[in-house]
């Protein structure tokens, strides 16, 4: 009899103490059903813009100033190569040598001839001055003195192509000798050793320092708009220069539409002859819009995208309370992570700059920090 009493208390008390929790559980869950917890989210305040600046960039090359094939005025063969490919060489250094041999030996003959040539000038001189003497005392006739000035002018004549002819080898042996044009660097070298070339055959190609030019080509319209001496931004891979316009051309390239303009870069710009580079170019377009990031834009229909627009909840009772709002606008222009929009949206109104994904439209949020768009 007092078992069954004992097991009736623990029965009561267990199903007392299961109905007190269900009960806690519900107040519990019925407290979080009547107050949900608003989630925040960072927001920007549309600031309209009367124009933006579009950017364009076009691709050109990079050039130095003076980008030469050198060789010798002369045919021959190669005696001595003093430089090679990748070599820095300054103004008026030895490149390369051909064989003179022929040359000196040509010289010398000529020099012979010369001094043949004095010889045989001093005894013309020598004679007519005897003969002019003579005639005084009448022992010369005019047929002989005519004969004597005719041969002294003959020999002032050989001396003179003789002379000149000597001036000629002289430059010949010069010129066999191939020295820079310019300060730079031996690029390539296209000859070697013993080799006989043709007259004027480049050796070498030969590229100038510290006169960097760029060559690019715009369109017509764009040209047009530049003029010389102006200073442009030009990027060399992930630098940046300002480049100086020394030049625009005066005729479209057949093929591209595009004229050529020539850009001066800083002497000190590491750049490579033959590498690409941008030429940026900003014009101004006069369009009423509004900048805001690529990361507050959804996909929308017909083309166009969604911007989330946060409006006034409740204000008397829950001031911190905000309803989303979608609306649709347009893309006009971007750049880097921001796109300058229109559409159905007004200045001051406030939107919601990132998460997205975890929005809905009708949700109710909190606004957690606002800064002004540009």
């Amino acid at each position: 009899m007092s078992i069954f009493r004992t097991n009736s208390r623990k029965k009561g008390l267990t199903g007392l103490l299961l109905v007190s929790f269900l009960s806690a559980c519900e107040a519990e869950v019925t407290a979080h059903a009547t107050q949900p917890e608003l989630q925040s989210v960072t927001t920007m305040t549309l600031t309209p813009s009367t124009s933006y600046l579009h950017t364009q960039e076009f691709t050109g090359t990079i050039r130095a100033g003076n980008t030469t094939g050198i060789g010798f005025e002369l045919s021959g063969k190669i005696r001595r190569l003093a430089v090679d490919s990748g070599d820095q060489v300054k103004e008026g250094q030895l490149l390369a040598q051909l064989d003179t041999r022929l040359l000196e030996a040509e010289k010398q003959e000529l020099d012979a001839s010369l001094s043949q040539n004095s010889a045989d000038l001093n005894l013309a001189t020598n004679t007519l001055n005897r003969s002019l003497k003579l005639k005084q005392q009448g022992y010369t006739s005019e047929q002989q003195l005519d004969e004597l000035k005719g041969q002294l002018a003959s020999l002032l004549a050989a001396q003179k192509r003789l002379k000149a002819s000597i001036y000629a080898n002289t430059l010949r042996i010069e010129k066999s000798s191939l020295l820079a044009p310019f300060s730079g660097v031996i690029s390539k070298r296209n000859n070697n050793l013993g080799e006989v070339i043709a007259l004027g055959t480049p050796v070498f190609t030969l590229i100038e320092n510290n006169n960097p030019q760029a060559f690019v080509g715009v369109p017509i319209k764009v040209a047009q708009s530049l003029k010389a001496a102006q200073d442009i931004s030009l990027r060399v891979a992930d630098t940046h220069y300002t480049a100086q316009i020394a030049g625009i051309g005066a005729e479209v390239n057949p093929i591209t539409r595009t004229v050529p303009l020539r850009l001066t870069l800083p002497q000190d710009a590491s750049v490579i002859n033959g590498e690409l580079t941008y030429l940026a170019y900003e014009n101004e377009i006069e369009q009423e819009g509004y900048w805001v990031p690529i990361s507050s834009l959804t996909d929308g229909i017909r083309g166009l995208w969604n911007l989330y627009v946060i409006t006034a909840g409740e204000a008397a009772q829950k001031p911190e309370s905000f309803s989303i709002e979608r609306r649709d606008v347009e893309i006009i222009y971007t750049k880097n992570d921001e796109a300058y929009i229109r559409g159905a949206v007004k200045s001051g109104e406030e939107f919601i700059s990132q998460g997205l994904h975890k929005l809905v439209v009708g949700q109710k949020v909190k606004r957690n920090t606002t800064v002004a768009s540009r």
